[in-house]
Parts: structure tokens; sequence; C-alpha cells
């Protein structure tokens, strides 16, 4: 469950630290990037087949599939 925050779940319950935040598109978690030491938001992906993620950084406008390897831009 995403707590509406701008920071990483997983990262704040073992005290990590982020570089940049994605988010969910299936479920609203919002996680680290793979820039980020924990990689929380591609283990998300992965194990529990929610493929697609946003990025949550301000001016990013852009999506990523984990499954398929592609991306979108939006203007």
């Amino acid at each position: 469950m995403t707590s509406g925050k701008l920071e990483c779940e997983e990262c704040v319950k073992i005290g990590g630290k982020w570089v940049h935040l994605r988010v969910c598109q299936s479920c609203g978690a919002t996680l680290c990037c793979d820039s980020s030491e924990h990689k929380h938001m591609s283990t998300h992906a992965l194990s529990m087949s929610h493929p697609v993620a946003s990025s949550a950084e301000p001016g990013e406008n852009w999506m990523w599939c984990y499954k398929d390897l592609q991306g979108v831009n939006f203007d």
C-alpha cells in the first residue's frame, strides 16, 4: 500500500537511501530506481508481476515496462 509521500516505501523500512523514485502503475507503490542501491522497483515489478512503472520525478513524463524492456515518453 502506498503512503502517498514521495519516498521509497521499502527504503524507509530499512533506513536506505534512493536516487530517483518510480510509481507502479498496477498498485501505486512508490519505490526506488535501478540507480539506487536496492533497486526496489525492479524487484517489485518482477516479483509481483507489475511490469509498468512511471517516473515520480517532477518534470519527467515517461513509463517503463520491466517485462518488455521498453519505455515511452509523454509530452
